[in-house]
């Protein structure tokens, strides 16, 4: 193990698929980058939210159907989608699925105090 990397060697087997709910588990954090996964039953629903930064959602398991700034799009294993601050977003599990959702943390801009006078 080294504090230069982090190694998840099998992604699928790092959350359950609940027999009904979401379920989800915080991989990796740091003051850049979030890596949450999540395993959804069957008919589970993250309802439609935004996010103050961007992320990106890849599909490892299973079947979804996304909410995309009210666009439908069908997602299966190997989707990767890469969502811009403040979309709108959802995910419906048409089957168990594993959800890898990475938030990208913007840093924020330093606020230069204007000139007295």
């Amino acid at each position: 193990m080294s504090d230069r990397y982090t190694v998840v060697p099998d992604l699928s087997a790092e959350v359950e698929i609940p027999v009904n709910g979401i379920l989800s588990r915080t991989l990796y954090s740091d003051d850049r980058v979030r890596v949450v996964i999540f395993g959804f039953a069957a008919g589970q629903e993250l309802t439609a939210h935004t996010a103050p930064i961007p992320a990106m959602i890849h599909v490892l398991q299973g079947e979804a159907r996304l909410n995309l700034g009210g666009d439908m799009v069908e997602a299966r294993p190997g989707t990767l989608v890469h969502m811009t601050p403040n979309l709108e977003h959802g995910i419906h599990a048409q089957t168990p699925c594993v959800v890898l959702l990475t938030l990208i943390k913007v840093p924020q801009p330093l606020v230069t105090p204007a000139p007295l006078g």
